[in-house]
């Protein structure tokens, strides 16, 4: 647990220029959050940012690689699943400006779409 707060904790300072950035544990990994939107991701100590089709060429040019997930039952079991969340690139994690314009990019992306709906209980 200590490791995962220290890592939350550089992923906190990492972005501060982004936003007021919190981060909520969640399915064994984390959400990102800033202005009430989930604009990263955390799963097993790396960061993964939400994307549009146009960041996502951008960070595949930044030799980026997308957060997949492998169901281990149902239809796709086996199967790699892109989640719509891409690495931020290596050279980010130690220039907090490069970061900072990532971590935007990112939120951008969360603001553009519309919230969840909260489901209501039957």
């Amino acid at each position: 647990m200590a490791g995962q707060d220290r890592f939350h904790a550089f992923v906190t300072e990492l972005f501060a220029a982004v936003d007021s950035v919190t981060i909520r544990s969640m399915f064994g990994g984390a959400g990102v959050y800033a202005r009430g939107r989930m604009f990263a991701l955390l799963a097993d100590e790396t960061i993964y940012l939400k994307v549009d089709d146009a960041l996502k060429a951008r960070l595949k040019e930044a030799r980026s690689g997308p957060f997949t997930w492998r169901p281990e039952s149902g239809p796709k079991a086996g199967v790699a699943v892109e989640m719509g969340y891409w690495r931020l690139p290596d050279t980010a994690l130690d220039d907090p400006e490069e970061a900072a314009m990532w971590g935007s990019a990112a939120l951008a992306v969360a603001l553009a779409k519309p919230p969840a709906k909260k489901k209501r209980k039957a």
